[in-house]
């Protein structure tokens, strides 16, 4: 099938000996009940086999519905699922699962979710500072606090629970492009979406986010003042603005990098868009 047949949001490539594995949310089941995630592999980053079920709830799952932005990270040797789940009875938020292949079947290999207990939280993504000190990067959710934030912390080494507590990188509202949204419940604030961490060929952390602009989903830039995760990050001139968002970065077999999001961003119809970036040292830039 082309990328034009897959409908996914959030999706996200992970190469791995010369094939690409693309995962993503489902787009049919991604507001209620849902019950697994589906990989796509491509020799090309043009045709695709699958979908092919690489996670199962078969009943025993801790969490029914919500199941959102899976990425697969390699470390030390597996392969671990970062993605996010909710039940009506708890929070949402981001557990790890682990497979022995890219293919799957995950299982789930934290304590349920990692991400703290009694905040709303999703699409916890993996950093791994200079030192291979693990990180999730994830966002406390603006349902919850009004102005969403990207948040980071330390995991364990085999990335099963938390390290430390949680810290703040910034808030949506830093973004002199923000719009503020409605929802269902009443609340009106400032979204944040989808953070990956990215560092360029001169050392440079780049996080990418989403939120809401005039133009409609916009997949934002904030860049780290010391290179690391314990800087201050600086909100730069967005990627793209053209609804569309939560994005990342990947490198081809020839060593072009793409950013690769959703869009449109409307339901049934969202599609896995590449587009290609350069890396000028300080920022990646569309082209």
């Amino acid at each position: 099938m082309k990328r034009s047949d897959i409908n996914i949001r959030d999706p996200f490539v992970l190469m791995h000996e010369g094939m690409y594995y693309l995962y993503g949310t489902r787009g049919a089941t991604c507001w209620g009940e849902a019950d697994g995630f589906d990989v796509y592999v491509s020799p090309d980053l043009e045709e695709w086999s699958g979908p092919h079920e690489c996670f199962h709830n078969d009943g025993s799952f801790f969490a029914d519905r919500n199941y959102w932005a899976p990425e697969v990270h390699v470390w030390k040797g597996g392969f671990y699922m970062f993605a996010s789940f909710k039940r009506e009875d708890i929070c949402r938020g981001t557990a790890i699962l682990r497979a022995e292949s890219p293919m799957g079947p995950f299982t789930l290999h934290s304590d349920g979710c990692v991400t703290p207990k009694d905040w709303e939280c999703l699409d916890g993504t993996l950093y791994v500072s200079r030192e291979g000190r693990p990180y999730m990067v994830f966002c406390h959710e603006w349902v919850q606090v009004g102005d969403g934030e990207i948040c980071a912390m330390a995991l364990t080494d085999d990335l099963r629970a938390p390290a430390d507590e949680p810290f703040l990188l910034f808030r949506a509202s830093e973004a002199e492009w923000k719009k503020p949204v409605d929802h269902s419940s009443g609340i009106r604030g400032y979204v944040t979406d989808g953070p990956f961490l990215w560092r360029t060929a001169d050392g440079t952390l780049i996080c990418l986010w989403a939120g809401f602009s005039q133009s409609g989903y916009t997949q934002a830039l904030a860049v780290s003042d010391n290179g690391e995760i314990t800087g201050r990050f600086m909100q730069v001139q967005p990627l793209f603005m053209e609804d569309g968002g939560h994005g990342m970065v990947f490198a081809a077999k020839d060593g072009q990098l793409y950013l690769t999001l959703h869009s449109p961003n409307k339901h049934l119809e969202e599609r896995p868009c590449f587009y290609p970036l350069r890396d000028t040292g300080e920022r990646l830039v569309m082209g």
